[in-house]
């Protein structure tokens, strides 16, 4: 009894749903002209900053910023870098995104390396243990005292990286052939 009521229940929904041929049309039109929008920006985006100095620097302060010993600010930050000079956001994020596992794997050596040339409050090294069981501000600031110097390492770090994988990328983005015919529109 119960399925020739959901026979009947279906059949209904099936005739009501015959009466609406112009709605699937017109979303088949509205998807297919998204799509076509989504291709000319994707279009416009590739040919931004398409010389090999812009396109190299794209890809170092994109892999640079990729290794920023905090998870969670990366991609924020190649969207200020990339629209605030102007660079190619495509390959600034896809080089990000490549450097993705060096970030994890490069917060603790940031931490020692910014621990030892930066010495922020006591100075003294606090063991995680005794850490735990200290006041929560304690942990916060200490924390963040290991953040700070951290960053300060990578900065360090990155701003001569930046400068070395630019000028090797530049060098080798020349030898490309249709990214070198750019390099006299920019």
């Amino acid at each position: 009894m119960n399925f020739g009521l959901f026979v009947f229940s279906y059949q209904s929904f099936i005739e009501k749903l015959s009466y609406f041929p112009l709605r699937t049309d017109m979303l088949g039109m509205m998807i297919s002209k998204s799509i076509q929008s989504i291709k000319r920006n994707v279009a416009t985006w590739l040919r931004e900053g398409i010389s090999p100095q812009r396109l190299a620097l794209s890809l170092a302060l994109g892999f640079a910023i990729g290794c920023i010993p905090v998870l969670g600010v990366t991609t924020a930050i190649c969207v200020v870098v990339a629209l605030g000079l102007r660079l190619n956001f495509p390959v600034i994020q896809a080089a990000n995104w490549a450097a993705a596992p060096l970030q994890i794997v490069l917060i603790v050596p940031f931490v020692r390396l910014g621990g030892r040339l930066f010495t922020f409050g006591s100075g003294r090294v606090v063991e995680i243990g005794s850490l735990l069981h200290s006041s929560p501000l304690a942990l916060i600031s200490h924390v963040g005292s290991m953040v700070g110097q951290a960053l300060l390492a990578w900065l360090l770090i990155s701003i001569p990286v930046v400068a070395l994988m630019t000028a090797m990328l530049t060098t080798l983005l020349r030898l490309v052939p249709s990214i070198a015919q750019a390099e006299s529109g920019d």
